[in-house]
């Protein structure tokens, strides 16, 4: 688990990366280099130099919107980082961090926050003033509950939630209205029956919890295209599952299911479609395929 979620930080900091020009913002890996270059330095990484703090000289570069200090011994986030109040781009994953100071409030320019693979059980009410975050990153830690102060952050477009203890979701998850991705794989999630969705939601992914239905309200979700409930407990899924007419990929392996409504037939837009470790017969998959021919089907 640990190193798949590792895997995913890499690839997420690369996808981070490739938006920043490397000519025009050249990443400097010295804060002496930096100090002396005589330039204005907008990219700083100090990934795995094996720190535990920052370079305190690191507030003197005040036109920083990338900061990447991953990989590292931190277990707190020291006081420099919030006087670059230009950062926009915060990657702190695989460090020891306990909890989130205060003071995070004052990045408002924060547009991505990555904090991944430490070792956070709440998340600070403050990060709620970050109005502009578009990307959360929390993934690998030990928070029990989704985060009250993301519901607070309707500018959020994705939240990454993977590898946590989650049990609990407030109802009104909906308020983040922007939210196109949603990743609470691997918790402790087993009730989502009240939950209401964003309408914006375009990749859910739910594998790896204790889920027994899929809530109705999902079926809410027209925009939804991408859906992963493989490795829950479910067994039965609601005819209402034809309100999803967007969806083009469903994985729903490794549940309990022996059959699926014909409503199925209405999703034109299926084009693959996941049932590997159900117990389903082959006159049921024979079924399902004569009912949905435009679609691929994995059993």
């Amino acid at each position: 688990m640990k190193k798949l979620i590792v895997i995913i930080s890499l690839l997420s900091l690369t996808q981070i990366n490739a938006q920043i020009d490397p000519v025009k913002y050249p990443t400097y890996t010295n804060i002496d280099d930096a100090l002396k270059s005589g330039k204005t330095v907008y990219s700083m990484s100090f990934r795995e130099k094996g720190l535990f703090n920052i370079p305190p000289q690191i507030k003197d570069l005040k036109s920083i919107f990338f900061l990447n200090i991953m990989g590292n011994k931190l277990e707190k986030m020291d006081a420099e980082i919030f006087m670059l109040k230009e950062l926009e781009i915060l990657n702190v994953n695989e460090n020891s961090i306990k909890f989130i100071p205060d003071e995070i409030g004052e990045l408002t320019k924060l547009t991505t926050l990555s904090i991944n693979l430490n070792s956070l059980t709440n998340i600070n009410p403050n990060l709620a003033k970050l109005q502009n975050l578009k990307a959360i990153h929390l993934d690998a830690n030990s928070l029990n509950v989704f985060p009250e102060a993301l519901m607070k952050i309707p500018s959020l477009e994705e939240i990454n939630l993977q590898g946590n203890q989650i049990s609990f979701i407030a109802d009104d998850l909906y308020k983040i209205r922007n939210l196109k991705s949603l990743n609470l794989s691997a918790n402790q999630i087993n009730d989502l029956v009240n939950l209401q969705f964003p309408q914006n939601i375009k990749y859910l992914e739910l594998q790896q919890n204790s889920i027994v239905k899929l809530p109705e309200n999902l079926f809410g979700a027209k925009n939804l295209e991408f859906l992963n409930v493989s490795d829950n407990q479910i067994k039965e899924i609601s005819s209402g599952i034809k309100g999803l007419k967007e969806v083009v990929s469903m994985n729903l392996a490794h549940n309990n299911l022996k059959d699926l409504p014909t409503e199925f037939k209405h999703l034109k837009n299926l084009k693959t479609l996941i049932l590997t470790g159900n117990p389903m017969t082959k006159n049921k998959i024979d079924q399902l395929k004569a009912l949905m021919p435009q679609t691929q089907i994995y059993f």
